[in-house]
């Protein structure tokens, strides 16, 4: 999976356009009225909501007068480099495929779940059960596609540079009886097994805990390789997902995760209590 990173290309080039952008003294409508198209273009592309064509890149290094040959280079490589196909190109769905970008290029993932095991520790059987859970009318073979997707982003967790990854979840994703017991003992076997990495850290949040900051809010904080492109939270619900990344929405994370982590059991009660639980999946 190494190599270049369309998803993170994008998001940086959206951060130096919008540098740029705003260095100029112009607004997005004064953009808009120049570059002869409607606003919400340039919002997106400001928000890597969409790509910026070659065409789109020069004409917006003119009208910032971006002046220095190597500057728009660099933008123009940019432009190019995030139309490059990543693996995960291949899936039909956009948002699907924007959090598996993001996922390549975080240096630190830390996951909170209210109810399912995480993605990148699910076994096939469990990935399997979930996603025909979530999506009973979805034909065998998109099932088949989603749940090659699923097992195939877990090699992040192995790969020569690895993220970091923090899994914090609620004790009730421990308890569900997802495709049956013998599926939730190899499940629980499997959180034990990564646990054991060194960059992958498990906390369980006790029932005992009671209310707390993320008791109805699962989600995904992103931290990325490029410190000019903004950390990122992702949330998925029923109707879609949702890519948060105004400082105002990571503070609020940011103080989500302090809590959670505070609340949760010690990684290695954590993994004595998931032990514990699969202990009576036995038999």
């Amino acid at each position: 999976m190494a190599g270049v990173n369309p998803t993170l290309r994008r998001r940086q080039l959206a951060a130096r356009l919008r540098e740029l952008r705003k260095e100029a003294g112009l607004s997005i409508d004064d953009v808009a009225q120049k570059l002869l198209c409607s606003p919400a273009k340039i919002s997106r592309i400001e928000t890597a909501q969409r790509g910026a064509s070659l065409r789109d890149v020069r004409d917006l290094a003119q009208i910032y007068l971006v002046t220095g040959a190597a500057e728009v280079r660099a933008l123009m490589t940019m432009a190019d480099e995030a139309k490059k196909p990543g693996w995960w190109q291949q899936y039909d769905d956009p948002d699907f495929r924007s959090l598996l970008g993001l996922e390549e290029a975080a240096t630190s993932m830390t996951i909170y779940e209210t109810c399912i095991v995480p993605g990148l520790f699910q076994t096939e059987e469990y990935a399997r059960s979930i996603i025909r859970g979530l999506l009973p009318r979805m034909s065998p073979d998109v099932l088949n596609v989603r749940v090659e997707a699923r097992i195939k982003r877990q090699q992040l967790l192995f790969q020569e540079t690895p993220p970091r990854y923090w899994a914090l979840m609620d004790e009730s994703v421990l308890h569900r009886h997802v495709g049956g017991r013998e599926v939730m003992r190899d499940q629980l076997g499997r959180i034990l097994e990564l646990s054991e990495l060194p960059h992958v850290v498990v906390q369980v949040i006790p029932f005992t805990v009671g209310a707390h900051m993320g008791l109805d809010n699962a989600f995904t904080f992103l931290q990325l390789s490029d410190p000019a492109v903004a950390d990122t939270v992702f949330v998925e619900g029923l109707m879609g997902q949702l890519y948060l990344e105004k400082p105002s929405h990571i503070e609020i994370y940011n103080e989500a995760l302090e809590s959670l982590r505070a609340a949760g059991l010690d990684p290695a009660t954590s993994v004595a209590r998931i032990a514990e639980i699969r202990g009576s999946f036995v038999g």
